[in-house]
């Protein structure tokens, strides 16, 4: 069986399995701080109710690494209904000061069939009433980027920046295909990047790059060189800003299934701090590292004693584009005998967390 039909077959059985939530139930928001293109602000996260993402719902089963089409509505979510709750949302927050709102949709903003164009323009009319919203970040696949729809979109928000993120993942396109199963190219990737940079003679508009950290079948020491290798790619094609995410587990996924076989781990905290520093003294452009996941049984761990206080510097070290100060821990030596000793075929970090 090959990597698309084992996708497709478990995501079939997780949406089997799923609880139906109402459209209410399937948003959510929170607030933080947060590094902007002028500098340190705080940036409001949202999450909207919508079918999930049409790569995953269509034959292919989506990506091995993402559930988020299992916590969707599976069915498209009414314009009134989604422009109210994107606004109950926003009201919970004083946006005062520079402030950046990233809207998530489960799949792609620009997509028609996940979020109506209606929705979509009016909540971009709704961001550009706040004085203080510098950003609007956005996701979407590549193959939704237009020159008509982001003219579309940067038209209705006045001088602010219009960030179009996309899921690169990986600068390998074999990864890409047989470990990610992710449906597009680096060709397609270069082509969306490229009509970004041509609307911003005109248009606040800039590109950001997802770079997924460890897909399934990957060693500890090839995750980190293809991070690396990808930041560097990203950069040198016109991408504006670089977000890593480090591998956690989400149910209903092939990455979940080889975990339970004791066949995957996410990545150690000493890798991403490998990363970091590597990237950067290579690039120039902002690199952030998300910490979700991190010290939990199903996220990027080190041992005990070290999970928190690496968490803590490397959330500071995406405030201040450092890198963050390294100290000893015994777990190192474990660490770096499995990037040494680690197969290229697979995962051999089985040590308990």
């Amino acid at each position: 069986m090959g990597i698309q039909e084992l996708t497709q077959e478990i995501r079939k059985n997780s949406i089997r399995n799923m609880d139906k939530k109402s459209p209410q139930e399937s948003s959510a928001s929170w607030f933080g701080e947060d590094l902007l293109y002028s500098g340190k602000g705080k940036a409001i996260f949202i999450i909207l109710p919508t079918p999930g993402c049409d790569w995953a719902l269509s034959g292919s089963g989506g990506c091995t690494m993402c559930s988020y089409v299992a916590d969707s509505p599976l069915e498209m979510v009414e314009s009134d209904i989604l422009i109210n709750i994107f606004q109950n949302l926003l009201d919970k927050y004083e946006i005062e000061g520079k402030t950046a709102v990233k809207i998530f949709v489960s799949g792609s903003f620009l997509n028609p069939k996940e979020i109506p164009i209606k929705a979509r323009n009016e909540i971009l009319k709704i961001l550009n009433k706040y004085d203080d919203v510098e950003e609007i970040i956005v996701e979407s696949r590549p193959e939704y980027v237009s020159e008509e729809v982001l003219r579309d979109c940067c038209n209705l928000i006045s001088d602010k920046i219009f960030e179009v993120s996309i899921g690169l993942e990986s600068s390998s396109d074999y990864i890409k295909k047989n470990r990610i199963n992710k449906g597009f190219s680096n060709e397609d990737f270069e082509r969306a990047i490229n009509i970004i940079k041509r609307l911003k003679l005109n248009y606040k508009i800039k590109s950001k790059a997802y770079i997924f950290v460890k897909p399934i079948l990957t060693s500890e020491k090839d995750a980190i060189n293809d991070a690396v290798a990808s930041a560097q790619y990203s950069e040198n094609v016109g991408v504006d800003r670089i977000s890593f995410c480090p591998a956690t587990i989400h149910k209903g996924t092939v990455m979940e299934v080889l975990w339970h076989r004791g066949s995957y781990q996410p990545p150690w905290i000493w890798s991403i701090l490998e990363i970091i520093k590597k990237v950067r003294n290579s690039i120039q452009i902002p690199v952030i590292m998300d910490t979700s996941g991190f010290g939990t049984r199903r996220g990027p761990f080190n041992c005990k004693k070290c999970n928190k206080k690496f968490k803590n510097l490397i959330i500071e070290s995406n405030l201040n584009q450092s890198v963050p100060e390294e100290f000893q821990c015994d777990c190192k030596v474990r660490w770096m005998a499995d990037v040494e000793f680690s197969d290229a075929t697979r995962s051999t970090t089985n040590l308990t967390k």
